[in-house]
């Protein structure tokens, strides 16, 4: 996953504002007691961050993998739309 997959992951899920106070708020103890911005930063990778972040909220498996790859022939609307 890359980080920029981790933050479509997070806005899809979470919603652009919740997303960013859940990256930015929520401390992870399986990333060392950590925020998931303090765990990217410190180089953790961005699908663990992201799978910590599904434990931590309760998403359901099978919204966890896969996500924030974009779907072959979908088409995405401009992010803030």
């Amino acid at each position: 996953m890359k980080l920029s997959e981790f933050q479509t992951a997070v806005a899809d899920e979470f919603g652009a504002g919740y997303g960013g106070v859940i990256v930015n708020d929520l401390v992870l103890t399986s990333l060392g007691g950590r925020t998931a911005r303090e765990a990217l930063a410190a180089g953790a990778r961005p699908r663990e961050v992201w799978f910590a972040l599904c434990e931590a909220t309760d998403v359901p498996e099978e919204r966890r993998h896969g996500a924030g790859r974009p779907i072959p022939g979908e088409s995405r609307p401009p992010r803030g739309i």
